[in-house]
């Protein structure tokens, strides 16, 4: 569940005929118990897209994780082969350096540059400033499962 600007989305991996059946269940909820009136064909339902979808910085991608199940039935063993698609949301670490590139700590390909206007400054001020960029940047992409590629921005 997401609320973003007034805008509310809820996310879920069931299939379309049990989505539908949990948008009347949601708009009986509301307008039942909670006397909210609202129009429920306001309320839309979108599959996810193939490819990688950019919400609020994330790039959330639906990709299949292959799990083998080993069951033993009697003397005979068999192999289940399981197929689970799973919402990955990952970094978009090649946007994130161009934004450190933009404000000189790196270039395009994420090595680290020196600058003349940094001369002037201590290295406690230079090491404060990046510090606190990747701070907020890791606070804002906590809730990312994979986090090993914002560890190659404390690098630059």
């Amino acid at each position: 569940y997401v609320r973003y600007q007034g805008k509310s989305i809820l996310a879920s991996k069931d299939t379309p005929f049990l989505i539908k059946k949990w948008k009347n269940y949601l708009v009986n909820l509301c307008q039942c118990h909670f006397s909210v009136w609202f129009q429920p064909a306001k309320i839309c339902i979108n599959p996810l897209s193939k490819q990688s979808l950019d919400f609020l910085g994330y790039l959330s991608s639906l990709r299949l994780n292959l799990s083998v199940v080993r069951s033993q039935m009697l003397e005979n063993a068999f192999l289940i082969d399981n197929v689970m698609k799973k919402v990955d949301t990952r970094i978009p670490l090649i946007s994130l350096i161009r934004s450190l590139a933009k404000t000189r700590f790196c270039n395009v390909a994420g090595h680290p540059i020196s600058q003349p206007i940094w001369a002037g400054s201590s290295d406690s001020d230079i090491i404060n400033r990046f510090v606190r960029i990747c701070r907020n940047l890791s606070h804002y992409y906590s809730g990312s499962s994979k986090k090993k590629s914002l560890y190659r921005i404390k690098y630059i």
